[in-house]
C-alpha cells in the first residue's frame, strides 16, 4: 500500500516538474502556450489561392507560422523543447504568417523550395509525420503546390520590356543572391546542386547530389541556350525534373547566365 502511494506521489512530482520545465526554453520560446486569439492567421491578407492556403495551413503551419497548434504532449519537457527547436528553426527559415511582408522574389523562391522539399519528402519532417499522419503530402498536393509555385513567376512583372542587352554579370550576381540562394550556392549542394562550374558542365553530374532521373538522362551540357530554356520553363524543357522555379524576364535570365559563365571561368 505504501509502495503504491509512493509511486503515485513520485509520478505526480515528475509530472509537475515536467510541466514546470516546459516553461524553460533552451532552444528559444516558440510561444506554444500563447492564446490562440493572439496568433496571426496563416498567410493573412496574402494573395494566395484558398486551396493552397488551406494546404499549407494543414501541412506546414505548425512549424512555419505563428499559428502553431500545441498538442497535449507539447506541454511536457523535454518533448516541448524538441518541438520548440523545430518550430524556432522553421519560422526562421520561412514564416507563413508573414508571407505578405516578403518581396515577390522571396515569395517565388519560397514557393519553389516548398515544392522541392515536399516532392522529395523532406518536409514535413519525418518525426512530425510519424505523429501527425494527416500531414503527409500526397502527389495531388504536390501538383497543386507546383501549379501555384509556377504561377508566382507572374509576380515578377511579366516577360515584357526585354531590352535585348547583353548579359550583365554584376547584375546577375545580385539576382543570383536574391533569387537563387534559397536553394543553391556556388560551393555546396543544398536543395539544388552547387553552381560554380555549372556553365559547360554536363547536366546531372555535380558530385554527391541526388538528381532526378530526367536530368541525369538528358546528357545535356549547360550553355547560354540550354540555361535560358531551363530558366524560362524547366518542366517544358526537361519534363520530370525536380526544379519548380523559373525566371520570366529574358534580361534577368541573360544576366544570371552571364554571372554563372563568369564564375565558371568561361
Amino acid at each position: 500500500m505504501r509502495k503504491g502511494f509512493a509511486v503515485i506521489i513520485g509520478g505526480a512530482i515528475s509530472l509537475t516538474a515536467s510541466l514546470l520545465l516546459a516553461r524553460v526554453h533552451p532552444f528559444g520560446d516558440a510561444g506554444l502556450y500563447a492564446a490562440s486569439s493572439t496568433q496571426t492567421p496563416v498567410m493573412d491578407h496574402a494573395s494566395v489561392p484558398p486551396v493552397v492556403r488551406d494546404l499549407l495551413s494543414a501541412k506546414c503551419a505548425d512549424c512555419h507560422s505563428t499559428a502553431t497548434k500545441t498538442p497535449f504532449y507539447g506541454h511536457f519537457a523535454p518533448v516541448s523543447w524538441l518541438l520548440e527547436r523545430d518550430i524556432v528553426r522553421g519560422r526562421a527559415e520561412m514564416n507563413l504568417s508573414q508571407w505578405s511582408s516578403y518581396t515577390p522574389a522571396q515569395q517565388q523562391t519560397f514557393a519553389a523550395k516548398i515544392v522541392q522539399e515536399t516532392k522529395a519528402h523532406e518536409m514535413p519532417l519525418p518525426q512530425y509525420r510519424m505523429i501527425h499522419w494527416d500531414s503527409r503530402v500526397s502527389d495531388a498536393d504536390v501538383r497543386t503546390l507546383s501549379e501555384w509555385a509556377r504561377g508566382t513567376a507572374s509576380l515578377e512583372g511579366g516577360t515584357g520590356g526585354d531590352s535585348g542587352a547583353p548579359g550583365d554579370p554584376a547584375h546577375g550576381k545580385v539576382l543570383f543572391e536574391k533569387r537563387c540562394v534559397g536553394c543553391h550556392t556556388l560551393t555546396e549542394n543544398r536543395e539544388g546542386p552547387l553552381l560554380q562550374g555549372v556553365y559547360g558542365r554536363t547536366a546531372g553530374t555535380a558530385a554527391s547530389f541526388a538528381y532526378s532521373s530526367a536530368l541525369k538522362n538528358s546528357k545535356m551540357v549547360w550553355d547560354d541556350a540550354s540555361l535560358d530554356k531551363w530558366l524560362t520553363d524547366p518542366d517544358m524543357f526537361i519534363p520530370g525534373n525536380n526544379m519548380d522555379f523559373l525566371i520570366s524576364k529574358a534580361q534577368d535570365r541573360r544576366d544570371i547566365i552571364s554571372y554563372l559563365r563568369q564564375v565558371s571561368g568561361k
